[in-house]
């Protein structure tokens, strides 16, 4: 693997991209989307893979909820919701106990495909961590956990587990 180094910046460059936070999680961003497109493009998007894996872990949960554990706005959640239902991935039934939500649930096919996707998933972390030691990899992991945990109300869609359940993000 070619390492490419960005030119140095002068000393009081405060601009240099290569040592702005925000641009190297953009960055990282892109390569950790284009690996996956590599390996699951096929199949499903990452959006795709985020809301049928939280369906796998949380059956019949309700939509609003669904969007607050994968940190992404309703509508967006919805939106991608009723496309994996006409590709036949999920079900939304009405939750009997509140006519208003939709209880959401993987269908065998959306299983299936959680199932076949393993491989590509297993693949783009091995090539995402190809270059770190096993150690630098559970340390890069815990330090974006923090990063991340510390700075979710700063996001426009938190992470928000549903307000009855536990729900473990180790």
């Amino acid at each position: 693997m070619q390492e490419l180094t960005p030119a140095p910046a002068a000393d009081n460059d405060l601009t240099d991209l290569y040592i702005q936070p925000g641009h190297l999680l953009r960055r990282a961003h892109q390569i950790a989307a284009s690996i996956f497109h590599d390996e699951l493009g096929h199949m499903i998007t990452p959006v795709q893979y985020a809301i049928l894996r939280t369906l796998r872990e949380h059956p019949g949960i309700d939509q609003v909820s669904l969007a607050g554990l994968v940190a992404m706005d309703t509508s967006t959640a919805a939106s991608v919701a009723t496309r994996l239902e006409e590709k036949g991935l999920l079900d939304r039934n009405i939750d009997p106990s509140n006519r208003r939500q939709r209880a959401l649930y993987l269908t065998e096919q959306g299983r299936k495909l959680l199932e076949n996707a393993v491989g590509g998933i297993n693949r783009l972390h091995d090539r995402l961590f190809a270059g770190f030691t096993p150690l630098e990899e559970e340390q890069f992991m815990d330090l974006l956990k923090k990063l991340v945990h510390l700075n979710n109300l700063q996001s426009r869609a938190p992470f928000a587990p549903p307000k009855d359940k536990v729900v473990n993000v180790d």
